[in-house]
C-alpha cells in the first residue's frame, strides 16, 4: 500500500514563504514521478508542479513559475515544494501525488496515488 503524507502547510502573509513536504512509503520512491496539485474552494483541482523520478525534469504551472520550486530527496522518500513570494491567490489545499512511470504529466488523472492534502492560507 502506497501512502503519501503532506506536511508544512499553514498561514502566511502575502510575500512570505512556506515549504511543503510529502513523505512517501510503500514502494520504491525513485520509481515515481511526483506532482503537486492544489484546490481552492469552489474551484477545480489544478496542477502546480511535477518532477521526474530522477528530478532532472520538472514542470510548473505558469502561475507559479519563478516562485515555486519542486525538489525531491530519493534517499528520504520525500518530495518538497518550496513556495516563495506567496500571493492570496495561492491559498488552497495542496495535494501531493505519485505516478508510476517516468513521464511528467500535468493532469490529475495521470497520477495513481494521492495524499490527504495540507492547507495553505495566504493573508493580504
Amino acid at each position: 500500500q502506497v501512502q503519501l503524507v503532506e506536511s508544512g502547510g499553514g498561514l502566511v502573509h502575502a510575500g512570505g514563504s512556506l515549504r511543503l513536504s510529502c513523505a512517501v512509503s510503500g514502494r520504491t520512491f525513485s520509481s515515481y514521478t511526483m506532482g503537486w496539485f492544489r484546490q481552492a474552494p469552489g474551484k477545480e483541482r489544478e496542477f502546480v508542479a511535477a518532477s521526474s523520478w530522477g528530478g532532472g525534469t520538472t514542470n510548473y504551472a505558469d502561475s507559479v513559475k519563478g516562485r515555486f520550486t519542486i525538489s525531491r530527496d530519493n534517499a528520504k522518500n520525500t518530495v518538497y515544494l518550496q513556495m516563495n513570494s506567496l500571493k492570496p491567490e495561492d491559498a488552497a489545499v495542496y495535494y501531493c501525488a505519485a505516478r508510476l512511470g517516468r513521464t511528467v504529466v500535468v493532469v490529475s488523472v495521470g497520477y495513481d496515488y494521492w495524499g490527504q492534502g495540507t492547507q495553505v492560507t495566504v493573508t493580504s
